[in-house]
């Protein structure tokens, strides 16, 4: 990738090197588009940086599989670099009790001790409480998978996940909750399922190749200059931000990772285990070597995933989808609407979760 050129005025000016600010430089390039494209940090690929060490591709930012049911989001990935299947079935485990993930059939007869959907299914009803009109996330897990399956795989780790009890949580967070009747431990319904060969750096790379990039370089402490460095602006960053939090700061909840090299080969058996009890105060570890079948290493590399506050000087991971921020981001979602020459898209420019086949989608019918 090339540095960029002094005084050279560009068609887009791409602000974030992630997953939707590369898509868009990748159609725009191949439109015949010049393109500029910057971000804060010293790498590209936003959240899906991934960094060799010592032989195991480690996902930087917290695991990523991609997985889509849309076959025009996965041929067109797929046109970029081959998307290596990967079955994602990680484990939950509760006190030092292994329970399958999502829940099926495997993780009722775990818990109950049932063999047969018609029992699984009658537990289930019998614990749902009659709640008809959840208002909190609590009432909502519960009206729809019961007491025992949200006391003991989703009311610590969600608790540990937002900093918040889950009575204090909006039931919107958790519109529904699958139950599988089947002994099946593909954590994804979808049809494709998959990781880049050869990695999401790779995969990056590819989108921006031909584009201008800048690393290491802040758009608002340079922002007259850039703006008037090209005809559109594509803005994935903070939405509050871009308007000078003139409605007020949207909140978000962030992540601390410890990695950790380990002298064996097959720590935990499994790239995700879930620690879903209250106590421990992280929600995860990932052991990254399970995602690359092809690595030769003779240790493994673990990461602890802690949920934390987010501040200023932490990146913002996950946008806290309560009354107070939905309301204060359709605010600042009209005024990006009224933008003539910036488009805003991904997680942080529009407040809103999306996985990653979402903002292939978006960024694909983006108009440009």
């Amino acid at each position: 990738m090339q540095r960029l050129q002094n005084n050279k005025t560009y068609d887009y000016l791409v602000v974030g090197a992630g997953l939707f600010g590369s898509v868009i430089a990748r159609r725009a390039l191949d439109a015949g588009y010049s393109v500029k494209v910057i971000d804060r940090r010293n790498h590209i690929g936003g959240n899906l940086y991934c960094e060799d060490i010592d032989g195991v591709a480690v996902h930087s930012y917290g695991p990523h599989i991609f997985h889509t049911s849309d076959k025009q989001v996965w041929e067109w990935v797929n046109s970029v670099v081959e998307f290596v299947p990967f079955i994602n079935s990680p484990l939950a485990n509760f006190n030092g009790k292994i329970y399958n993930l999502p829940f099926n059939m495997n993780t009722f007869c775990q818990l109950w001790g049932v063999t047969t959907p018609e029992q699984a299914k009658a537990k289930i009803e019998s614990q749902r409480e009659g709640i008809t009109d959840p208002k909190n996330l609590e009432e909502q897990a519960i009206s729809l998978v019961g007491r025992d399956i949200f006391e003991t795989l989703i009311k610590g780790y969600t608790e540990k996940q937002w900093g918040r009890e889950c009575k204090e949580l909006s039931a919107d967070i958790i519109r529904r909750l699958p139950l599988r009747f089947t002994y099946d431990n593909n954590y994804f319904n979808d049809t494709y399922q998959g990781i880049p060969q050869g990695g999401y750096n790779t995969f990056i790379e590819r989108l921006l190749e031909g584009a201008d990039v800048e690393l290491e370089c802040d758009f608002f402490a340079h922002r007259e200059t850039l703006e008037n460095s090209a005809r559109k602006i594509v803005y994935t960053g903070e939405i509050d931000r871009y308007f000078d939090y003139c409605f007020g700061r949207l909140e978000y909840r962030t992540l601390r990772f410890e990695s950790e090299r380990l002298e064996s080969e097959n720590y935990q058996g499994v790239a995700v285990m879930n620690f879903t009890d209250r106590t421990t105060p992280f929600t995860r570890i990932v052991e990254h070597r399970h995602f690359d079948k092809s690595c030769k290493a003779k240790h493994t590399i673990i990461t602890r995933e802690y949920p934390q506050e987010w501040n200023d000087k932490c990146e913002p991971y996950y946008p806290i989808a309560n009354a107070r921020n939905n309301t204060i981001a359709e605010q600042y979602r009209k005024l990006a609407s009224a933008q003539q020459n910036v488009i805003f898209g991904g997680r942080l420019a529009q407040y809103r979760y999306y996985d990653m086949h979402h903002i292939v989608k978006l960024a694909l019918q983006i108009e440009l």
